[in-house]
Order: C-alpha cells, then structure tokens, then sequence
C-alpha cells in the first residue's frame, strides 16, 4: 500500500531519542493504529509542530513496530521549527504528519555512491537499508564536524565496515569531492547535506553522464525572492483568469481566487504545491525539480515559481 502524497494524518510520539549532539530521533505511530503506507527512500513527511508550524523531514526507517522514524537536528539560526521540536515535542504528544512524498528517488538497478553531510544522512540511511535489501553495490562517504555530531555514524561503521568512510573534520579529516568524483563511473551519487556540499558534488561530477547525480536540498535556493514581472495565469480546470502582480506569489493569488491547493514550505523546498503547467515557460525557483525536469515546464511549484520574463501567460491544471 502506497499513500497518496496530500495524505494528512494524525500522529503520536510513539518514542523519542537522542542519537547525537543536537540531534533527536522521533518515532510516529498512527494515532488509530491503522497499518502506515509504504514508502520509498529519499521521502520526506510535512511535521506539523504546531498549528501554523509546518517542517519537511526525511525518514530514515518504517521500525519493527511499524512506526515511521524521522531525526531532526536543532538549528539555532534556523526558522524555530527544529528548535520547536526538541524543546515542545515528547513521547505521548499528537502531531499532524503529511505525505509521504518523495522528489529524491532511489534507483536500487545502479551502483551508489553516497555522500551526506551531518544531517543529511537521514534520506541516504533509508537508501542504504534499500540497496543492501536489493543487492545493490554501495559506498558511503560521510562528512561531519564532529563524531559526537554524526548521527547514525558508529552503526553504519559497526554495520557495514569500509564501505563507510567517514570524514570527522576535528580529527583532520576531510572530504574531497573534486577527487571522489573526478572519474565518472557507471554509478548515482545521491547527496544530501549542506547547501556548499550540494553545490560541490554537482560541481565535481558536473562531466558526469545526465542524471548521475541526485541531490535533496531542504534550503530555499537563492535569489528565490528576486524582483518578478506581473503575469496572467489561465487555471483551466476552475474555468477562472487571474493576475500575479510583482510583488506577490502565484500561490496567494490562486487561494486568493478560492481554489484550494495543498501547500507546505512555501519557499520552494517540499514539492507540496507542484503544479501541472498546460501552457507556457516557467521561471522555475525551487530546488524540488531537477535541471531536466525544470527545462521541461511540465510543473512547476507555485509558492514560489513565476512566469518567465518572456512569456506574460502561463496555463494551469487547476
């Protein structure tokens, strides 16, 4: 059973640990007790914190009790949705969990290479339990600043042997992507970290063949909030014609214009709002679709995507 991605449903804190500094592992059980959907790895859930506080996280595993597991490190200069976690939510506490989706996809027919930095090992901890359940060859390369910062790290070691290297920069290590991926092979690499680690590995395997490299990024990407041209928007399935002025986004005009559309992040990171386009070209501001996938203009997300400069009328499924 698979679920549908505008799925919302409510949710308990089945458990609650901490598996490093700053990072907490929350368990989520259905609050009827009803069996969870399957799920791929590289899927997130929208976590409703609190009423109006609403954050994607990967998940890391379906548990034995059947519970989904998700890890949430506190960020400090965050936007206090993972402050709130760690500080408000405990064993017993009810949330509202949607999804899950998936923009990050697992291909289990390809070796792997895996590349995560801190956090970001949460979606790439799924694909490894996926690869080693298909045969898949794998290897992992791990960048943290510190082991006690590392989530998951000692297990995977304890678990998987060489095939995991870890690189700890307060023992020296580091990790060169430019070398790791200087060879193109006949591998992914999926990468999952922070924004400069992201920007490298695409930099490094830039002369890869396309779609080798899959990259999760849960950072609005920049410039998303550059000045944007007025531009008329035909949503054909609600027979109605609206007009996205400059300084406001598709998706407060459309609920503006009283038709619904499931939405989450609203800066371009969830895929909650992905969009069906008819007609038009697309200023694609989101770091959900891939670069094919934006040069296709067949979605875009409408928190924070506009019409390109050049084409004033753009067409919607909605």
């Amino acid at each position: 059973m698979v679920s549908d991605p505008g799925t919302r449903r409510p949710m308990r804190i089945a458990d609650r640990q901490r598996v490093a500094e700053d990072v907490v592992v929350l368990d989520l059980a259905p609050v009827d007790g009803t069996a969870l959907p399957d799920w791929e790895p590289g899927a997130h859930v929208d976590l409703e914190i609190a009423p109006g506080l609403e954050r994607q996280y990967s998940l890391v595993t379906t548990t034995a009790d059947g519970h989904w597991r998700v890890a949430v490190l506190r960020e400090s200069e965050g936007r206090g949705g993972s402050t709130a976690v760690h500080d408000t939510l405990r064993i017993g506490h009810e949330v509202v969990v949607g999804g899950p989706r998936n923009h990050f996809g697992f291909d289990p027919g390809r070796p792997a290479v895996f590349v995560a930095g801190g956090i970001g090992i949460t979606p790439i901890a799924a694909m490894i339990e996926a690869a080693e359940a298909a045969g898949t060859p794998w290897e992992l390369h791990y960048a943290g600043r510190s082991r006690d910062r590392m989530a998951f790290a000692a297990e995977l070691v304890a678990a998987y042997g060489d095939r995991v290297r870890l690189a700890v920069a307060d023992e020296g290590g580091r990790l060169d992507v430019a070398a790791l991926l200087a060879e193109p092979r006949d591998a992914v690499t999926y990468c999952c970290g922070p924004r400069r680690l992201m920007d490298a590995v695409e930099q490094a395997a830039a002369h890869w063949p396309a779609g080798s490299v899959r990259v999760e990024r849960f950072e609005a990407a920049e410039g998303v909030d550059a000045p944007g041209a007025a531009f008329e928007v035909e949503l054909a399935l609600s027979g109605t014609t609206v007009t996205v002025p400059a300084d406001r986004t598709l998706l407060e005009v459309v609920e503006d214009a009283g038709v619904f559309v499931l939405s989450s992040c609203r800066e371009g990171t969830c895929g909650t709002c992905e969009t069906p386009v008819l007609e038009g070209r697309i200023d694609h501001r989101d770091t959900v679709l891939s670069p094919a996938e934006q040069a296709d203009d067949r979605t875009m997300m409408i928190c924070v995507s506009r019409a390109r400069g050049d084409c004033p009328r753009i067409v919607l499924e909605l």
